[in-house]
């Protein structure tokens, strides 16, 4: 299995750069459109555990506000192969000291790359 390909880590942060551009703007289409349409996807979050795509979209939908503004600190990605790859990233709210963290695992399906499982929390 080749780790980081580069052409395969370009696809990767491109999708990560689009997730990031959408969660700030709050746009619920294209947030809908990055996570895997499918029962197995999961998102754990601060407050809510996630099991399946839409009790996702359904949880984005009753947040108005969408989630709170970020800056990214610092991003890490790993890709396996050509079809799988894990994205970290640690950010820290605006207006707040604390230190966020998120984890998403991303797979390439027919669509193109969507996030099968994702997990923040915020340090304590």
């Amino acid at each position: 299995m080749r780790i980081d390909d580069p052409e395969v880590l370009r696809e990767v942060e491109e999708a990560l750069d689009r997730y990031e551009r959408a969660l700030m703007a709050n746009d619920l289409a294209a947030l809908d459109a990055l996570f895997w349409n499918a029962p197995q996807t999961r998102r754990f979050g601060a407050t809510e555990n996630l099991y399946g795509f839409e009790s996702i979209a359904v949880f984005r939908r009753a947040r108005p506000n969408g989630a709170p503004q970020r800056v990214v600190l610092r991003r890490s990605i790993t890709t396996f192969g050509h079809d799988a790859a894990s994205a970290d990233i640690e950010f820290q709210p605006i207006g707040s000291e604390r230190i966020g963290r998120q984890t998403q695992c991303w797979i390439r399906t027919d669509e193109g790359w969507r996030i099968a499982s994702a997990h923040v929390s915020l340090m304590v």
